[in-house]
C-alpha cells in the first residue's frame, strides 16, 4: 500500500459474533454491555479504540427480522475503529486485555473474541451519519476471482455501480470494508458491507422485506448487479441488526 494512503486510512476490527449458548437471546446486548464496560479498566483499549458500535440482530418479525435472506446463525456484529493498523495485533498480546477482558469473553461469547474478528480498512461510498439499524454483508468472493481481483473492485472502483440499485437509495450510510489480514478458521471473508438506515421498517421497505409494498423477497434479490459479479452470494452472510450500545 502506499505510505502516504496509509496515513490516511481508517482501520477497523469487526466481529461476526455469536453468543454464549448458555445466555438467553434476550439477555445478549447487556452481557455484551457489560462485557464492554471491562475495557474502562484496560488504559491501553481506551488508547487505542477509538470508536465501538454494538449492533445485536434483529429478532422483531421472526428471526431473521422480517428481512429473508438474513442470517439467523449469528447474535451480533462489532464495529471497532482503531488508532492504526498496529492495534489489531497488538491489543491480543495486551497484558490488561488479557487479565481483565479474555476471562470475560466466554461468559458471553460461544468462543474467544480472536477466534471471530476480521481486521479491515475502511472505504466511505455514502458519507452521513450512520442511523440505528444496520444491514452488513460478510462477502466471499466468487470463484476464480482472485483477491486482488476482488479488491480493486470493492475498495478501487467507482462507487455507482455499489449503489445502482432502487434498495440502497434509502440507506443513509454505505461503508466497504476490506479485509486485510488471515481471518481466522471459518471466518474466510473478503470484504465486508455496511448499510445503515433510519429504522428496520425503512431498511426492509428498501430490501422487500415484511411489510414492503413489494411483498417478501430475498434481500441478494435487490443489490445491484456489481454484487453477483464480485461476490458470491450464496456463501456471503447477511445480518439485519440494531445498535445496542455505542461509545463515544
Amino acid at each position: 500500500m502506499n505510505p502516504a494512503s496509509d496515513a490516511q486510512a481508517r482501520w477497523k476490527m469487526i466481529y461476526l459474533a455469536r453468543r454464549n449458548p448458555a445466555l438467553a437471546a434476550g439477555d445478549f446486548a447487556q452481557a455484551w454491555r457489560e462485557h464492554s464496560a471491562l475495557g474502562h479498566q484496560c488504559r491501553n483499549v481506551q488508547d487505542k479504540v477509538l470508536g465501538v458500535t454494538q449492533c445485536v440482530r434483529l429478532r422483531e418479525s421472526g428471526e431473521d427480522g422480517g428481512l429473508r435472506g438474513a442470517s439467523t446463525a449469528y447474535d451480533g456484529v462489532n464495529l471497532l475503529q482503531l488508532r492504526d493498523l498496529g492495534v489489531a495485533s497488538d491489543i491480543w498480546n495486551d497484558p490488561e486485555t488479557l487479565a481483565i477482558m479474555r476471562p470475560d469473553e466466554p461468559r458471553v461469547f460461544s468462543t474467544y473474541v480472536r477466534d471471530f474478528t476480521l481486521v479491515c480498512r475502511e472505504r466511505v461510498l455514502r458519507d452521513a451519519p450512520a442511523g440505528h439499524v444496520a444491514l452488513f454483508g460478510f462477502v466471499r468472493r466468487n470463484p476464480g476471482m482472485s483477491k486482488v481481483q476482488f479488491d480493486a473492485a470493492w475498495a478501487g472502483s467507482p462507487p455507482e455501480p455499489w449503489l445502482a440499485a432502487p434498495a440502497l437509495e434509502g440507506a443513509l450510510r454505505v461503508v466497504h470494508n476490506s479485509v486485510v489480514q488471515t481471518p481466522p478458521e471459518g471466518y474466510d471473508y473478503d470484504g465486508i458491507a455496511e448499510w445503515w438506515f433510519a429504522s428496520a421498517d425503512a431498511a426492509r421497505a428498501a430490501f422487500g422485506g415484511v411489510g414492503s409494498s413489494a411483498g417478501v423477497s430475498d434481500l441478494r434479490d435487490q443489490l445491484p448487479a456489481a454484487w453477483s459479479a464480485a461476490a458470491d452470494l450464496a456463501s456471503s452472510v447477511f445480518m439485519f441488526t440494531q445498535v445496542s450500545h455505542r461509545r463515544p
